[in-house]
């Protein structure tokens, strides 16, 4: 066997054999810990007792075959750190971090220090995902004491053009459970609002005293809280990002949407043209949570309908009688209400926690993922799951604080709902807020296309459609979408041409 000599131009074959040894940062890392290990055993030596403890033979103490720390907190941080955040471990939990460390170290209370040490990582608050039910009992709202007094509102958007309408504004009374569908324009201003409440409500119900309604643009404007404010009536808008506040007018919004597909399904045509029927059939249908329809609370009876086969005979009340069954009919939809909001509140709260903060705690807000196949996009982009800490100025109810944002956050509000928040026990009072560079008002940020899965045509009558199959990546947790692949290459250009030269 002859052994020749090749430059390093020449040696395009490299392996381990050819190349000279290095001592890595890693090993010499090692070497120096132990080392400052043996140092601080050997004046700790006196206090070393018991048959559990042995010598090694470079001098290190060894307990059952592990290196015995001794009590110094900069070393043994310094250890906690190594196995933590180094890029070899990558912020393991606090299990899987304490089970690695104890098979080469021991020190009494260690797993209390790596519990610590992960629950005030900064890293981890900001990245990792919650695995608890979410923070804050459920808070019902008051019960009303009359009809119409308190009504909610929400806006159903996104429907097709129908008779020029495209959009639903939903108002419903908190008490009787009654509702009013009006078709709308999604342009349409405060001023027209106005107007429009002003002829379908005010006219039927008179004025409200109070209203629950979101952060919709519209009814933040200076010209509805004036509006509103000349009226008597007091506006109670939202916690930001919370939609569960009005949870009434959610569900209301739901039902509307089903009764409207089925009534185009069946009958076709306009829904502006059903949306009267289907008003009508809503207020005319049972509800459990005040034990009959809402036409029933609200006028004392059933509404006729076609159903009604049989002669129906009208009764006659007079009065003091008539008064008495009305106040009755109230008393018997405000206890329905208060058991079934008892009810509610017991199963709301199986799956929920107590969980508060005081005022000059810092906090990390949760950011909401956007996700579905109409999300903005951007490329070669992981954003964390938190964003702060930010500390709490001020305690705004029982479940919603006050949060101290950086000017770059001006436009957001900055009240927030417990269960966006998230504790910072970080020791570090001077920590600087992570805020990602991309977060949208709407605390949502970016997903990423990871990899076309599958390609398929949809077929019309004079065209095809290529369709790519994507999976995407929503910071840390994956969905797979059908998308245009006209679509996905012109958004991404780029990550298109490399999908396709893969």
């Amino acid at each position: 066997m002859s052994k020749t000599i090749l430059s390093g131009k020449a040696n395009l074959v490299a392996d381990a054999l050819s190349r000279r040894r290095y001592d890595s940062a890693v090993e010499r890392d090692v070497e120096s810990l132990v080392g400052e290990i043996s140092t601080l055993q050997f004046a700790d030596a006196t206090r070393v007792t018991g048959s559990e403890y042995e010598v090694s033979a470079n001098g290190t103490i060894l307990v059952r075959g592990r290196v015995c720390v001794p009590k110094d907190v900069e070393l043994r941080h310094q250890i906690l750190g190594e196995a933590h955040a180094s890029k070899f471990s990558i912020h393991p939990g606090a299990t899987k971090m304490y089970h690695d460390l104890k098979r080469y170290y021991h020190w009494v209370g260690m797993k209390r220090d790596v519990a610590d040490w992960v629950a005030k990582c900064n890293t981890c608050a900001l990245v990792k995902a919650e695995h608890q039910v979410p923070g804050g009992l459920l808070q019902s709202l008051p019960i009303p004491e009359w009809k119409w007094d308190r009504i909610t509102m929400d806006f159903v958007v996104g429907l097709p053009v129908s008779r020029t309408f495209d959009a639903i504004w939903v108002i419903v009374d908190r008490l009787t459970k009654s509702a009013h569908f009006l078709a709308i324009k999604k342009t349409d201003g405060a001023a027209v609002l106005a107007r429009k409440f002003v002829r379908e409500i005010v006219r039927l119900h008179g004025v409200p005293a109070s209203i629950v309604s979101d952060r919709d643009p519209r009814f933040t404007s200076e010209f509805w809280r004036a509006f509103q404010a000349e009226m008597g009536t007091k506006v109670h808008l939202s916690t930001a990002y919370h939609p569960q506040t009005d949870g009434q007018s959610e569900r209301t919004i739901q039902t509307l949407e089903d009764l409207l597909r089925m009534c185009v399904l069946d009958w076709g045509g306009h829904w502006a043209d059903h949306l009267s029927l289907v008003e009508f059939a809503y207020n005319n249908s049972f509800q459990a949570s005040i034990g009959m329809a809402p036409f029933e609370a609200l006028y004392g009876r059933p509404c006729r309908t076609p159903l009604c086969w049989t002669q129906v005979g009208e009764r006659s009340m007079y009065g003091a009688t008539y008064v008495q069954e009305t106040t009755e009919k109230v008393r018997v939809v405000r206890l329905n209400m208060k058991e079934a909001q008892d009810r509610q509140k017991s199963y709301a709260d199986r799956r929920r926690r107590e969980l508060e903060f005081q005022v000059g705690d810092r906090v990390y807000l949760k950011m909401a993922m956007l996700r579905g196949p109409n999300r903005s996009i951007a490329e070669n982009k992981l954003s964390p799951r938190f964003m702060g800490p930010f500390p709490v100025v001020e305690r705004v109810g029982p479940l919603a604080y006050r949060l101290e944002l950086p000017e770059i956050m001006k436009a957001f509000h900055k009240v927030f709902h417990v269960s966006m928040l998230r504790k910072c026990l970080h020791p570090t009072e001077e920590l600087v807020a992570r805020i990602p560079e991309d977060l949208q008002p709407d605390l949502t940020v970016p997903a990423v296309p990871v990899r076309i899965l599958e390609r398929r045509e949809k077929v019309l009558r004079n065209k095809r459609i290529p369709l790519l199959r994507i999976l995407w990546d929503c910071s840390g947790s994956t969905e797979e979408t059908w998308e245009p692949e006209a679509k996905m290459k012109l958004k991404f250009r780029k990550w298109f041409d490399k999908q396709v030269e893969e």
